[in-house]
């Protein structure tokens, strides 16, 4: 028989638990049956919460459930979907926020370290130019592209338009592989060519591409490509 939110001792119930012991010291389950508020005649919130985490292998996986995989689960219907959707959402971009700006990129490791939670774990390639001034620091960087890489997508007018807005001397390009295979591809290698060229006539250097996957990542420059 399923026991219901409302018939735990308050002690056990998952709102009066965080109030007084934290959002910290509560189960994933415990989370995420706050999101739903409530459970159906058949479900309390709490089994719809394990039910959810059991489909899905964990609470790693659900930074990319999506609103379909959410409502072919018995219990949970569009309201639920978009409020646990959204929660999930926020949470990508309070992860992402790192501000970068003033930071001195010296090394492809820093680049890494600031583009992995905002380049990993997502479905389709994000292209991001970093913009520097002439101490290495950081004045601005941009999404500038979205989809697979090409000619067609990635045109310098675009990259170097900006450099010269904000008055960059250098450029770092970024980009990640949602296969999670870092090695480069013939095509990556020769945009990055090709914005190397153009940036040697401007005048503002392109001075890395680095390129995000699973927890790893690849630096043409590091690794002779450019």
């Amino acid at each position: 028989m399923t026991t219901k939110i409302k018939d735990l001792q308050i002690y056990d119930r998952p709102r009066e638990r965080l109030i007084k012991y934290g959002a910290a010291n509560l189960s994933d389950e415990e989370l995420i049956a706050i999101l739903l508020k409530t459970g159906t005649k058949k479900y309390s919130a709490k089994d719809l919460a394990s039910i959810l985490l059991n489909s899905i292998g964990g609470i790693n996986n659900l930074r990319n459930i999506t609103y379909e995989q959410l409502i072919s689960i018995d219990g949970i219907k569009d309201s639920k979907a978009c409020e646990l959707l959204a929660a999930v959402e926020l949470s990508k971009r309070i992860n992402d926020i790192k501000d970068i700006k003033n930071v001195k990129l010296t090394n492809c490791e820093l680049v890494f370290e600031y583009y992995k939670n905002k380049l990993t774990d997502i479905n389709q390639e994000k292209f991001y130019c970093i913009y520097l001034d002439n101490n290495k620091r950081v004045i601005k960087d941009k999404l500038l592209f979205i989809g697979t890489l090409n000619y067609s997508v990635v045109h310098p007018r675009e990259v170097f338009k900006e450099a010269y807005l904000v008055n960059a001397s250098a450029i770092i390009c970024v980009h990640n592989h949602p296969s999670g295979n870092v090695f480069p591809s013939k095509q990556d290698i020769e945009i990055t060519r090709s914005l190397i060229n153009v940036g040697d006539i401007m005048g503002i250097k392109v001075v890395d591409h680095v390129i995000i996957g699973y927890d790893k990542y690849y630096s043409l420059l590091q690794n002779g490509d450019m």
